[in-house]
């Protein structure tokens, strides 16, 4: 996937335009292709002079029920994500899968690591 180019290359781009440069021109100077400088002159016309976010973050099932899931957190500390997934159907219809459950959770900062007393490798008390 090609990354973005630079905002102050557009800038200065559009710089060069306003003051009688042809797009066509400003676009060899810059090395960039016509059909972009094109239109990044035809956008900053438009009130657009800065490049629009890329991505789009499709929303999740579970935004509108996150005051639910922290709830149920919050009573139990040790709620698997199965149980989470099988609560979330029965008590509010949202069918979700568990890797999804875990993937919104990590986005908002929650993990859930088991954390060892002692390392696996080393022997414990035996008396």
């Amino acid at each position: 996937m090609a990354r973005a180019l630079d905002d102050d290359l557009r800038l200065r781009l559009l710089k060069a335009s306003a003051s009688g440069m042809s797009a066509r021109q400003a676009a060899a100077r810059f090395e960039v292709g016509v059909s972009k400088a094109i239109r990044w002159i035809a956008r900053a016309k438009d009130g657009e002079p800065s490049s629009r976010p890329q991505g789009w973050r499709r929303p999740s099932a579970l935004d509108a029920h996150e005051a639910f899931v922290i709830e149920l957190i919050e009573e139990r500390k040790d709620v698997t994500l199965d149980e989470m997934v099988v609560l979330l159907f029965a008590e509010r219809r949202v069918k979700i899968s568990r890797s999804a459950v875990g993937a919104w959770l990590r986005g908002r900062g929650w993990t859930f690591k088991k954390s060892p007393h002692m390392h696996w490798s080393k022997p414990g008390r035996m008396s």
